[in-house]
């Protein structure tokens, strides 16, 4: 059966963005080793996710039995992405590190997929999550290098965060690529050269297959 790849990009940077280079790239080696899969794309920059307001919460606490029109109509976004991420094999996920952590458009996106009975349960009186048998890579491209021995190693607060939110959701199959020290393109660096290691990296994945 073909498999389905979710691209999943969130840095507002276009063009010039380094995880959206390196998702892009990831994507291209994903569908040679998938002529018959299936991509769907995602830009959180542009998907004008709103933030979670109180009706929103209340419409998704209130029984699907019970909701009204306009409860139904605030989901509908949110079990649009739901149904994206449930249908995903695997899952590519670029990340741009805005003051230590994710990109506010991607927490969004976040706060719409996370929710009770959809991704995850507490049926059992403890979380359990609800994607089974995903995979998921992620890209981070930063300014500065939080990687582990370097000196800013202790203000890495994305990669734990992503590794436990997808985890609460099931997915625990996760491989992380970091694409630190990118500010020394802005300084007149070689994005070819910067970019290199990251892109032979992705590729090994593939090779190993």
């Amino acid at each position: 059966m073909p498999k389905t790849l979710l691209h999943l990009d969130s840095s507002p940077m276009g063009d010039r963005s380094i995880s959206r280079h390196l998702t892009a790239e990831f994507t291209r080696n994903w569908q040679l080793a998938n002529p018959d899969g299936l991509v769907i794309t995602r830009d959180t920059s542009t998907s004008n996710i709103p933030s979670v307001s109180a009706a929103f919460v209340g419409a998704m606490y209130t029984p699907q039995p019970n909701r009204d029109a306009a409860q139904k109509e605030l989901l509908t976004l949110s079990d649009a992405l739901i149904d994206e991420l449930i249908a995903a094999d695997e899952i590519v996920i670029g990340v741009a590190i805005h003051n230590f952590l994710i990109p506010s458009t991607l927490k969004a996106w976040i706060d719409y997929v996370a929710r009770a009975g959809k991704t995850f349960s507490y049926a059992t009186g403890s979380p359990v999550g609800l994607l089974k048998d995903k995979k998921a890579t992620i890209v981070i491209a930063s300014g500065g290098s939080y990687d582990a021995g370097t000196a800013m190693e202790s203000y890495n607060f994305t990669e734990p965060y992503l590794r436990w939110v997808l985890a609460f959701m099931g997915v625990t199959d996760t491989t992380f690529i970091s694409a630190g020290g990118a500010g020394a393109l802005a300084r007149g660096g070689d994005r070819d050269a910067f970019l290199k290691p990251h892109i032979e990296s992705i590729r090994a994945q593939f090779a190993a297959v």
